[in-house]
């Protein structure tokens, strides 16, 4: 950084306080993403997609609760759109979402078995991996994919931009405004922004999402 940036000087101490408090924290987080991938079964794998298809305009927690519950009571993989949208509490949007749940769960099946990773490891990039996922899956945006991506380990280097995030990035002035729509090209542009101010704090991307997450919430969650 330079002292002729724009950027609000106290937010961003703020915010390396923040991450050097919580750094171990993150680090741990993020192993567990990992180990999400690489030894979790298909139907948690999918469960991470689910969630994220839930969470637009709705509380994260609020969501998981949900997908747990689809957990229990063995809906999330075999049971119908109206049991899982009995599952769906606190979920905004739910009769849209409990359609996304059943198309989505035909997508991720091989011989009519859920293989998230077979679909998706295919040496592709992360970047690759999330513009499939979005033309792929209705009702999957870049901050949903790149959110599902992170969640499984595999989302290194995208951005989340969320309400949260987006909010932060106002006020520390990486964007002069928070934008009234997020389509594809507006998105990748403030990803790009984003991933320059990572750079210049010495944040990691993928640490950088959970720092600002935590400074509106106070926890580092999914």
């Amino acid at each position: 950084m330079t002292d002729s940036n724009p950027y609000n000087k106290e937010l961003i101490e703020e915010v390396l306080d923040i991450y050097s408090s919580i750094r171990t924290g993150i680090e741990d987080r993020l192993r567990e993403f990992s180990d999400v991938w690489e030894n979790e079964s298909e139907e948690n794998l999918f469960s991470e997609l689910a969630f994220c298809l839930l969470t637009p305009q709705s509380k994260a927690k609020m969501c998981w609760g949900s997908i747990c519950t689809l957990k229990e009571k063995d809906a999330l993989i075999s049971g119908t759109e109206e049991e899982i949208l009995d599952c769906l509490y606190g979920v905004r949007f739910k009769y849209k979402k409990a359609k996304y749940i059943v198309e989505v769960r035909e997508l991720f099946k091989l011989d009519g078995k859920i293989s998230v990773k077979k679909i998706i490891e295919n040496g592709a990039t992360p970047f690759e991996i999330r513009e499939w996922l979005v033309k792929n899956v209705k009702g999957m945006g870049h901050k949903e994919a790149s959110h599902f991506l992170r969640n499984i380990g595999k989302g290194r280097d995208l951005a989340i931009l969320d309400r949260h995030i987006l909010k932060n990035m106002k006020l520390i002035g990486i964007i002069d405004k928070i934008p009234d729509s997020m389509p594809p090209k507006k998105y990748l542009e403030l990803e790009g922004i984003l991933r320059q101010f990572s750079d210049e704090v010495g944040i990691p991307m993928d640490h950088l999402d959970i720092v600002l997450w935590y400074k509106e919430t106070n926890e580092i969650f999914k």
